[in-house]
This record gives structure tokens, C-alpha cells and sequence, in this order.
């Protein structure tokens, strides 16, 4: 193999795991450690930076970074990193000093949002400070987008959602609330010099073919609009008995919704078996941990109406059957069908996007799904000055990754305004830095802690199901989180290897605690990775490979197992190993 090339801002980058999986490329360690510090505010900050919503995000993340997290791989549990987040928004003290305030130098360029969720907000967080004119519509009263309408209260309290949407708002951004956009051709006749579309992915899947779906209307909701309903207020009870179809995180917060508002007896019923629903596991934990339970491989066959009222519905059983690349398939039992009785039916079976007040007739290509056309790195439509965003872009997905395409679209509708190439993209901020304080010191805790994963704590069952606006989960206190996040790896602070010290003596290599270290004669990658101390099985992690040294021989570390203890720098008589820290941070708009 060539010697690694870790001048690759993007190869050490990838080492830090966490880092690498979240869509904004938060820098995870660097706010863990900040939070074992005590350094609630500071942890804020690097939040605020890259996902705008630490708040937020600390309670309702899909948490992409935790499958990722080291730890996971070398015991069963990953850091707490979500939950960790949270307790910086929990404990911070004023932070609006920290942040950029108005009113800003204007530089004569208009902006217009259109929909106020976390992609638009992102915009207009990362453009306001720049001199843009921000003019930001939405429907609702309220910032937030689906985050105010489809989170329920008791995972997201109004008050947190209203003070992050409040630092971006307080920047100076014109907000048009209540005011539904029914025409882009409108909207670019006021001369906007770009038009940021964030709109989401509004329209929830129906079952309109299904049997009795007309007839029993009434009590027959679809998901997202009944959430938005119970959470402007507008529904307050459900019947005793509901079902839910749908295996999402949506579907699971229909039906703790449902307890909340009148159902006693709550089934979700889900196509597919509870190992593949989409929803996250600790959101289907949560939902059997308020006695509902999740019935799988039911497809709904019928709504069943009598006299014009909904009794319930029928199921046919499945069973999942797979061919040899992995494809399912869902194959009858041959058992009767199943009747489950119903007063009302939430259906939360998907979300699409629909635009039908983009007038197609001003240069803006859509395609066969009837999505508008738009580039995966600029965010630009084939209409130059109109930028998309978050779900409106490619299609429902998560907050933090509307937060990260909202980075991007700022950063393109910046060089657009400023007549500069938006694909030429500004790079990522680099640092790498050594951590030694002395022979045996570093300024860094790399002590690799014992302890499990620590539990969130949940307010009592019998209150929260009262109250629909009771948050459940109560978060770490100060003492519970410094110790989670003592179980942090810190996996930015990197193992650097620097051949012309080294002697070859092995110490590093008879110290490390997994055996990932190994010298050995060079060879191509396959066969390298079969003649290490520990075979290295995980493809997607690399090989850290030294250039050839005086034996000729090479220095082979696997990334995938290393702990970034130290240890290896510790032992080396001739400092060959370093502990270097890196700071990965993306681009951001007006940032060169």
C-alpha cells in the first residue's frame, strides 16, 4: 500500500466517527469535553455553530452519530452524544453574547424564505450576519416548521423550540408569518435576488383506495395534519380505542399522542416486522413503555363501517420472505383475517412532498416524482436564483439533516448573489495541534472509562400521560453527565506516526490494548489486512500505512479499534507517536 495521506482533511475527519456520520459534521469530542469541564455555555456554542438547534436536537435527534460512535464497538453501548447535547442546552448560561448581533452592515441583497422550519432558519441564521435582507414566510404563527407541528410537547416543550428559533429571528429577519405562499411567480416578481425553498414535506400518504376509507372519513386522520391539529390546539380527544398505522418516528408519536388525549387502548399496526419499522428503537421503547403495544406484519385489507361509523379494521397476517440479495417480500400466512376494533384510525404511513403553487412554466424542472430538479451539492434549481433545502429538497428525512443542507444553500446563494461559481465550494476549517503537556502527560483525560451507558430519566408514567405538554424525559444532571461523558474516546485526538523517529523497538506495539498496531512487510490492502495482529475486518474504516522504514518494513495501524489512549505515545522512547487534536469544521457562508 502507498503511505496514507493524512494531509487529507478528509482522512482524519472520517477517524472521528461521530463526527463523520452527523450530517453537519457537529465536533462532537470537542463539546463532550467541554461539558466534562463544566463548560456548559462553550458547549453550546459549538453546538449553535454547526446545528443551530442544540435545544432541540438534544431531545429529538435521530442521533446518526451514535450507530457510529466508537464505543459501541468496543463494549454494547455508544456515548450519549444526543443526550449529552441537551444537558449544554440545559445548564448554559447566556449565550445571545456570544452570538452575532444586529443590525448588520446591509450589502443591498434581498432573500426570501419560503417555509420556517430548521432548513430555512439555517439560512437565515448563516446569511443575516452578512448583510442579506432576510424575509422569512410561513403558514404557521410561529417559526419552527415541522418541528413546532409534528414534535409533540412532550418530547419538545414550546419554550425550547420558541428561544432557538428567537436567536435566529433576533438577527433582524422580516418574518411574514401566517401567510401561506400560493405562487413562486408572485414571489420572484418582487425582485428577491435569490428565493430559499424549505417548505418540507407536507402531505401525508393516505390509504384512499382502501375500503371504507370514505365512508368512515370522520374518524379516519392522517398523521402529520392530526399532530399539527392537537399541537395548535385545534384537537383535544381521540376515542378509547385507536389504531395507528405505520412503523416511522411519526407514527410512534401519534400513538403516545393518543394516551395523552383520551386513548386507552392504542395499537400500532406496521406492514413490516418490528425489527425493520423505521422508527428509532428508543422511540419504540418509549411507546411500549406507555403500554402500547406494536403489532407487525399486519397489512391493512379494509376499514370496517357500519352504518356510517368506524368499528374498526381488518388485517391480513404476513410473513417476511427474502431471496438471496436481501430483497423482502411480504407473503400471506394463509390465517383469517385479523379484526382489531377502532374508534378512530391516525394514518402515519409516510410523507410527501407537493408543490402545486410552483407554477411550471418558470424554467423550473421537475422530474418524473414531481420533485424539482436540484443539484446535490449546490442546492440550486434549474431556476439559478431558486435554492431548495431539508425535505422540500430530496425528500423527507430528519432536522439535523435540514440543518446541514441549509449550511450548503447559504453558502451557494452567497456566491450566486456575489456572481461566483456555486459549485466552487469553500473548504472545510483544519487543526491539527499536539496534545503533550509532558513525557506522560496530555492535556486531554484519556483515562478509558469502565462504566456503562447511563439512563436518561423519565418523569413518572402517571403524570406525563395527563398532561400532553409534560416533557418526559427529565435529562442528565451535571454529575450524571460528566460521567457519560467521561465515556467519550475522544476520537478527534489522532494517533500521528512520524517514520524518521522511529527505531522499530515494538514498545508501541506490545502496549496497545487492541492490537492495532502491527510492522510488517508491505503488501496490497486485502493481504495486509489478513497479516495484522488483529485481522481488520471493517472495510469502511482505513488503514493508517507509514511510508517504509529502515528495515523495510512498514507500520500498519487499524483505525477501527484504535482507543486513542495514548498509550502508544506514552511508551515510544523517541516521540515517533504524537496526540494531536483535530478540528474539523465545515464551511460556512462568507467564510473563505
Amino acid at each position: 500500500m502507498e503511505p496514507t495521506k493524512t494531509d487529507n482533511p478528509e482522512y482524519y475527519h472520517k477517524v472521528v466517527d461521530c463526527q463523520y456520520a452527523c450530517p453537519a459534521h457537529t465536533p462532537v469530542p470537542e463539546y463532550i469535553r467541554l461539558i466534562a469541564a463544566g463548560k456548559y455555555t462553550e458547549a453550546y456554542m459549538v453546538n449553535w455553530e454547526s446545528n443551530v438547534f442544540p435545544g432541540v436536537l438534544g431531545r429529538t435527534c435521530d442521533r446518526p452519530c451514535e450507530p457510529a460512535c466508537r464505543r459501541g464497538r468496543v463494549e454494547e453501548e455508544p456515548v450519549a452524544i444526543c443526550r449529552l447535547k441537551r444537558v449544554a442546552a440545559d445548564f448554559k448560561d447566556d449565550v445571545q453574547r456570544f452570538m452575532p448581533k444586529g443590525p448588520f452592515p446591509t450589502n443591498g441583497k434581498r432573500i426570501a424564505l419560503i417555509g420556517g422550519g430548521p432548513a430555512s432558519l439555517t439560512v437565515a441564521r448563516d446569511l443575516a450576519p452578512l448583510g442579506y435582507e432576510i424575509h422569512l414566510f410561513d403558514e404557521q404563527s410561529k417559526g419552527g416548521g415541522m418541528m413546532r407541528s409534528q414534535i409533540p410537547s412532550f418530547r419538545l416543550p414550546d419554550s425550547v423550540l420558541d428561544e432557538e428559533v428567537g436567536f435566529v429571528v433576533d438577527l433582524g429577519i422580516h418574518t411574514h408569518y401566517n401567510t401561506y405562499v400560493n405562487s413562486l411567480k408572485e414571489v420572484l416578481d418582487k425582485k428577491y435576488d435569490a428565493v430559499f425553498i424549505g417548505t418540507g414535506a407536507p402531505k401525508g400518504r393516505d390509504l384512499a383506495n382502501l375500503p371504507g376509507r370514505h365512508e368512515g372519513a370522520k374518524n379516519i386522520h392522517i398523521g402529520i395534519e392530526w399532530l399539527a391539529s392537537v399541537a395548535f390546539e385545534h384537537t383535544h380527544k381521540i376515542g378509547e380505542k385507536v389504531i395507528v398505522l405505520g412503523g416511522g418516528n411519526t407514527a410512534m408519536d401519534c400513538c403516545r399522542t393518543s394516551r395523552r388525549l383520551g386513548g386507552e387502548e392504542v395499537k400500532v399496526v406496521v406492514r413490516s416486522p418490528f425489527g425493520e419499522m423505521k422508527a428509532s428503537p428508543w422511540e419504540k421503547e418509549d411507546a411500549m413503555h406507555e403500554d402500547i403495544p406494536i403489532l407487525d406484519n399486519h397489512v391493512p385489507l379494509e376499514f370496517v363501517v357500519e352504518n356510517g361509523v368506524l368499528k374498526g379494521m381488518n388485517f391480513e397476517k404476513v410473513h417476511a420472505v427474502y431471496d438471496e440479495n436481501g430483497k423482502r417480500q411480504l407473503l400471506p400466512t394463509g390465517e383469517e383475517p385479523v379484526f382489531i376494533e377502532a374508534d378512530d384510525v391516525l394514518i402515519a404511513i409516510g410523507q410527501e412532498n407537493t408543490f402545486p403553487w410552483i407554477e411550471r412554466d418558470l424554467g423550473l424542472e421537475f422530474d418524473k416524482w414531481n420533485m424539482p430538479v436540484v443539484n446535490e451539492e449546490s442546492f440550486q434549481s434549474t431556476l439559478h436564483n431558486v435554492f431548495f433545502g431539508g425535505d422540500a429538497a430530496f425528500g423527507p428525512k430528519n432536522v439535523i439533516t435540514a440543518v446541514a443542507q441549509g449550511h450548503q444553500a447559504a453558502i451557494s446563494i452567497d456566491l450566486f448573489c456575489k456572481g461566483d461559481n456555486v459549485l466552487q465550494r469553500p473548504p472545510a476549517f483544519t487543526n491539527l495541534m499536539s496534545q503533550k503537556m509532558g513525557i506522560h502527560e496530555w492535556s486531554y483525560d484519556s483515562y478509558v472509562a469502565v462504566d456503562k451507558r447511563f439512563v436518561v430519566p423519565q418523569a413518572e408514567k402517571t403524570i406525563t400521560l395527563r398532561d400532553r405538554k409534560k416533557e418526559v424525559e427529565l435529562g442528565f444532571n451535571p454529575e450524571v453527565a460528566f460521567s457519560e461523558a467521561q465515556r467519550c474516546l475522544n476520537c478527534d485526538v489522532q494517533t500521528v506516526f512520524k517514520e524518521d523517529r522511529c527505531i522499530e523497538c515494538d514498545a508501541c506495539m506490545d502496549i496497545c490494548p487492541t492490537s492495532c498496531i502491527t510492522f510488517a512487510t508491505n503488501g496490497d490492502e486485502a493481504d495486509l489486512r489478513t497479516r495484522l495482529s488483529a485481522p481488520a475486518h471493517n472495510l469502511t474504516q482505513d488503514l493508517l500505512v507509514s511510508d517504509t522504514l529502515k528495515t523495510g518494513r512498514v507500520m500498519i495501524k487499524d483505525e477501527d479499534v484504535c482507543l486513542h489512549c495514548g498509550l502508544c505515545a506514552e511508551r515510544c522512547p523517541t516521540s515517533a507517536w504524537d496526540m494531536q487534536k483535530y478540528l474539523y469544521k465545515t464551511a460556512k457562508a462568507g467564510v473563505i
